[in-house]
């Protein structure tokens, strides 16, 4: 999908190296954006990327860190900013289910960890990168939700689930605070998106294959199904759409 609005664009995007991440990476690439691509454990895929952006002749740079600390966010919004000269859209891509969880085997710390990963660290990558959205006359924020946030989850994805309907809500907040800014923020909310990391971790064939079943399009998603949504709603920069959540599960939620 070649996205003229994306041309010469500067992104951001957290975890953009694996799974959905590396599909939306790799889309904006191919629209002409100039990437910085934050990974936290697959350097490899990242620097590969790198390549690939390059020799289409774009910037791309690879910057590693820890989202959950603070000063790792803010240097990963920096490197970004030196590497690509401005920052126009950030897409925040970080998060992880970790593991499953019922309540009653809930640890504190476990709690703690979940949401750091998946709500703190967006809180600070969108806190660091604010300022520089600002100074374009229209910016972009998509931040990565999921289906758990609206529905709930499967059992023992109490903490993860929270965690992304927290997202739902700080896209709202967030969109009226960033709208005079400029800069619109919206999500999208993925349900069973196979081929990923994550669902070849925490999704056995048993519960995919349940799922797809109550899938009206009768298909799971894959990740470039997410990515175009990710680029349509990061490119249009004199749109009317803030403060949504796009929800992208063949159906199975309606609201």
């Amino acid at each position: 999908m070649i996205n003229n609005k994306l041309s010469g664009k500067n992104v951001l995007i957290t975890a953009g190296a694996q799974g959905i991440g590396e599909a939306i990476t790799k889309h904006f690439i191919d629209s002409g954006s100039n990437v910085a691509i934050h990974y936290f454990s697959s350097a490899d895929t990242a620097n590969t990327l790198v390549d690939y952006a390059t020799k289409k002749g774009l910037k791309a740079v690879a910057i590693s860190g820890d989202l959950t600390k603070e000063g790792d966010a803010n240097n990963v919004v920096n490197k970004t900013v030196e590497a690509l000269g401005s920052l126009d859209i950030l897409i925040n891509n970080a998060g992880s289910l970790v593991a499953r969880n019922l309540l009653e085997d809930l640890k504190t710390d476990f709690w703690h960890k979940v949401m750091d990963i998946n709500m703190t660290s967006m809180m600070l990558v969108t806190r660091a990168a604010g300022p520089h959205l600002a100074k374009n006359e229209s910016s972009s924020i998509v931040n990565l939700a999921s289906l758990a946030g609206r529905k709930g989850g499967h059992p023992g994805s109490l903490a993860y689930a929270t965690s992304k309907g927290a997202i739902l809500t700080f896209t709202r907040a967030l969109a009226t605070e960033f709208g005079p800014q400029g800069t619109r923020v919206n999500a999208v909310a993925p349900g069973l998106i196979l081929g990923t990391s994550f669902h070849n971790t925490h999704t056995t064939k048993e519960s995919a294959a349940a799922t797809i079943a109550g899938i009206p399009i009768e298909r799971a998603g894959n990740a470039d199904d997410v990515a175009r949504a990710v680029l349509y709603l990061a490119s249009e920069y004199d749109g009317f759409i803030t403060g949504a959540t796009l929800d992208i599960n063949g159906g199975v939620y309606n609201m």
